[in-house]
């Protein structure tokens, strides 16, 4: 469609939830409240489409001002009012709304259409010359800062300076006269800092208000909120101009926030904020204290009524926890908006299996509602308060978590802080967009002001980051860097504290942890979780437990677990893993054996080899022993010996020092200039691509013939026992067929060799790690001798992108991501359009040649859960993971199983 044809613009009488790509996630639920009847003020959506057409151009569509002007023309026939009009003004809003809710990080404009010439109107129509002053006030205040791009402190300090000189202590108390001479101190602020007059056209008020809100989708705080949350960069934001309703026209108007659950705990009931006589920013910018919602019930019990039954209403349309904004004017009751509500990860659980009991949703959908992300985080360690611990204060626990840190009282001490790799506690009366990398930065984060409904609550919930607020006891001065209990004892900057986000309770200095309930379910099932747990605690395992059986039931994927010792067998086994599916046995090399290594390195003769080999294998097959009886059943892939000999030996300078050192003295140094010898012999400029894997086994002969013998000879060991061993030998960094088949043969040969003598049946199955891209490409030859592939993704991305993993993750990823290079780190999260499209094409054409191929990924990826999906969709068999991480690949499995028809915004 041409460019001059599209349209761009739609009234809330058109459209619905569903086209959140093309109205954002508030123009969406602003038309489906409007459909469902329920009390909307009028408005217009500006689409997404036109925000990125503006991105592109630079400019807006050459014809969105008409249609922008066509559907004001609407608004006011349905408002009975008109923007400008010198009797009855029309006064607007202009929102941001992307498809996903983005709380705080792009910008707002209230009361569009006010000017010299409207403002003593409005007064006069509302009988309250005081609103509107003071909405004209705002107006400037608002418009200089987002528009016109001028410091908002100025501002703040001449309403302050005002405040102050009229023997005041709070804004709201300014007399008219004194708001009239603000507004010309504002104008002049806007006059000396731009060079032209603050915008009298109500017109032009809207279009450079409209263009405002289209550019703050790239400002600073919304990339990084962005990033943050995998938000994709090139959606883009709806605008929505919506008719003001008002809270600030007396104590039988207000403004507030409510949530159909609470978004802390999941439990139903009333739950949000309320301000009497007031506009909603001053709800969630937290810079005043609110009241419960149920207070309204007092207020307004008509209102109160009405909202809980529109409350209950869009619950059960939206199948979902809803977060509302609402507003009162003049005992009128007014929705906002709605969308699903950010919620905790716990909160997420049990809404999930409480909405399937309440037969709003399936189980299906209940384990679309969930993530990995949140069970990794109801798996982090709680605070172990069994020894006692000081309360410094108590606010309100606006998100779960138990975070320790030093006191910092900016967003920047908060980044610097966290780059030297200490922890912090942001510590701010209240926070607002600017504060955002501070909050990334932080372990958490803690308020004086606000409640579960501010800007500091929402945000942090969002993240997944610890956060107290309205914590009203404190006194906190950013200049002197302190903060004064309650009682006199004052806190500094740098003083450690600790926060737990579900009590509210703020504790002195640095407390232990203990393991979360879900750890103890996972490690010793649902009894030993239960144990001394309260009924909120029971009722989370109880939904976590129903929400991984269902997970388990329906997906394909299988889930193994990277594991080195028979301890990480032990708690891979309990977390749920049906194998291993990488047993490094470099580890096993490590330590007290590592001398032995050495004189394997060392040895000048077949013999010298031998006696290394014959020292070596007892300590293997042992270790092996143990790992196959812990896994007894399951499949373990025992992957034989990696890294470059470098990691065994000492480093070149260190032992070059020890050898001069001791030639000074005059001391026996034999050994040691053995050993020098053969470091400088087998160093290497790059040994991550030198000898190591394969090359190793081939170069080193009976290296891998050792290794392969413990295997058998453990496995025979259990045999003989009763047991079930099902090993599975990996030969790594392989990049031709070549290289596997002169292994393979070697192997065989030891296998045979042992089953004879031992008299057992070591039917064990042969394959490779795929990890270069050139053994991706010809899969097809290599898959002609290796009975399984396993994408090792950690090398197999390094290798696909050229990077050295240690290095540019602290040279250079952050620019990446700072400038969109990634979306996020290929090392995180699989590349799927390089490193993804080689395991595919390695999938596909290896299972065209053998088509009972096994496939397994053993990388970092294997426990990412947008990365399983990935897996799962490229037909692999098993991802595989640490053991830590096995519940959340188990549950990502079963999400991916999944028809994709879910309409939650798991964000």
């Amino acid at each position: 469609m041409p460019a001059s044809d599209m349209r761009y613009v739609y009234d809330f009488t058109e459209g619905g939830m569903k086209q959140k790509d093309l109205l954002g996630g508030k123009g969406a639920n602003l038309a489906e409240m409007t459909r469902m009847g329920l009390p909307v003020p009028p408005g217009f959506t500006i689409t997404t489409d036109a925000c990125r057409h503006f991105l592109t151009e630079g400019a807006p569509p050459a014809d969105l001002s008409d249609q922008v002007h066509a559907a004001l023309r609407l608004l006011e026939q349905q408002a009975g009012r008109a923007l400008g009009s010198e009797s009855d003004p029309l006064l607007v809003s202009v929102r941001s709304g992307a498809k996903f809710s983005m709380p705080g990080m792009m910008d707002t404009v209230l009361d569009i259409g006010l000017n010299d010439t409207t403002v003593p109107a409005v007064a006069e129509r509302t009988g309250d010359a005081h609103f509107a002053w003071d909405s004209y006030r705002r107006l400037i205040q608002m418009f200089a800062k987002t528009v016109l791009g001028v410091p908002g402190g100025l501002f703040e300090e001449a309403l302050d300076r005002a405040v102050r000189d009229n023997g005041l202590t709070a804004d709201v108390d300014l007399p008219v006269a004194a708001l009239q001479e603000l507004v010309a101190e504002y104008q002049g602020l806007v006059l000396r800092e731009t060079g032209a007059e603050f915008p009298q056209d109500p017109d032009r008020q809207l279009m450079m208000a409209i263009l405002a809100v289209f550019e703050s989708w790239n400002t600073d705080r919304a990339r990084l909120y962005r990033r943050q949350e995998r938000i994709p960069h090139d959606l883009g934001t709806a605008v929505n101009v919506q008719m003001m309703v008002f809270g600030n026209l007396g104590e039988d108007s207000g403004t507030g926030v409510a949530f159909t659950r609470d978004p802390a705990t999941g439990a139903s009931g009333v739950y949000g904020d309320y301000l009497a006589d007031a506009q909603g920013e001053d709800v969630v910018s937290g810079i005043r204290n609110t009241l419960p919602l149920a207070a309204l019930g007092e207020l307004d019990p008509a209102a109160y009524q009405q909202l809980l039954s529109i409350m209950s209403q869009l619950e059960e349309h939206y199948r979902d926890l809803c977060d509302i904004e609402f507003t009162i004017q003049e005992g009128v009751l007014w929705m906002l908006q709605t969308r699903i509500g950010k919620r905790t990860a716990a909160a997420a659980f049990r809404i999930a299996v409480h909405l399937v009991d309440e037969g709003l949703i399936d189980m299906d959908e209940a384990m679309r509602r969930v993530t990995g992300q949140q069970l990794s985080q109801l798996m982090f360690p709680q605070f172990d308060l069994t020894q006692g611990a000081a309360v410094l204060t108590t606010g309100m626990g606006a998100s779960p978590g138990a975070a320790t840190g030093v006191i910092v009282f900016d967003s920047e001490t908060a980044v610097a802080r966290a780059a030297g790799g200490e922890e912090s506690i942001l510590v701010r009366r209240e926070t607002n967009p600017d504060d955002l990398p501070g909050m990334v930065a932080a372990a958490g984060i803690l308020t004086s002001r606000g409640g579960k409904t501010s800007h500091a609550a929402v945000v942090a919930r969002g993240m997944g980051k610890t956060a107290v607020c309205g914590a009203e006891e404190l006194d906190i001065d950013y200049d002197a860097g302190t903060v004064t209990l309650a009682g006199g004892e004052v806190l500094r900057e740098g003083d450690t504290i600790s926060i737990d986000g579900a009590s509210g309770k703020v504790y002195a200095g640095r407390l232990p942890v203990a393991p979360s309930a879900v750890v103890k379910y996972f490690d010793g099932g649902i009894d030993a979780a239960y144990d001394h747990a309260d009924a909120p605690t029971r009722d989370l395992v109880s939904a976590v437990d129903r929400i991984m059986r269902h997970a388990d039931e329906v997906r394909r994927l299988g889930v193994r677990a990277n594991a080195d010792t028979a301890e990480d067998a032990d708690r891979a086994r309990r977390m749920g893993a049906g194998g291993i599916g990488l047993c490094r046995t470099e580890h096993m090399f490590l330590g007290e054996r590592k001398h032995l290594v050495e004189q394997l390195i060392l040895a000048e003769s077949v013999a010298e080899r031998e006696a290394a080999f014959a020292e070596l294998l007892p300590l293997q097959r042992k270790d092996f022993i143990r790992i196959l009886e812990r896994m007894d059943g399951l499949p373990v892939t025992i992957r034989l010996l990696d890294p470059p000999l470098h990691e065994f030996l000492p480093d070149l300078t260190e032992l070059s020092v020890r050898v001069a050192v001791a030639e000074q003295r005059g001391e026996s140094q034999q050994n040691d200039l053995r050993l020098l010898a053969a470091v400088r012999r087998h160093h290497e400029a790059n040994p991550m691509l030198g000898l190591r894997g394969v090359r190793l086994g081939l170069v080193l002969p009976g290296l891998f013939a050792l290794q392969v013998r413990a295997i058998a000879e453990a496995a025979c060991f259990r045999q003989r026992l009763g047991g079930d061993p099902r090993a599975e030998i990996m030969i790594p960094l392989v990049g031709s067929v070549q290289e596997l088949e002169l292994v393979i043969d070697e192997a065989a040969g030891v296998l045979r060799s042992v089953a004879e003598s031992h008299g057992c049946s070591l039917q064990f199955p042969i394959g490779t790690m795929i990890e270069l891209p050139r053994a991706a490409l010809t899969a097809g030859q290599i898959a002609e001798a290796a009975e399984f592939f396993s994408f090792g993704t950690n090398d197999l991305t390094q290798t696909t992108w050229g990077f050295s993993r240690d290095d540019v993750e602290a040279n250079f990823f952050s620019a990446y991501l700072e400038r969109g290079v990634f979306g996020v780190s290929p090392f995180e999260s699989i590349d799927e359009a390089g490193v993804g499209r080689l395991v595919r094409l390695a999938a596909d054409e290896g299972r065209a040649v053998r088509p009972t191929l096994g496939l397994g990924v053993c990388g970092e990826h294997g426990g990412d859960p947008d990365s399983v999906g990935f897996f799962d969709r490229a037909g692999l068999d098993y991802v595989s993971c640490s053991p830590f991480r096995v519940p959340v690949a188990r549950l990502a499995a079963g999400r991916s199983a999944l028809p994709d028809s879910s309409d939650a915004d798991t964000r």
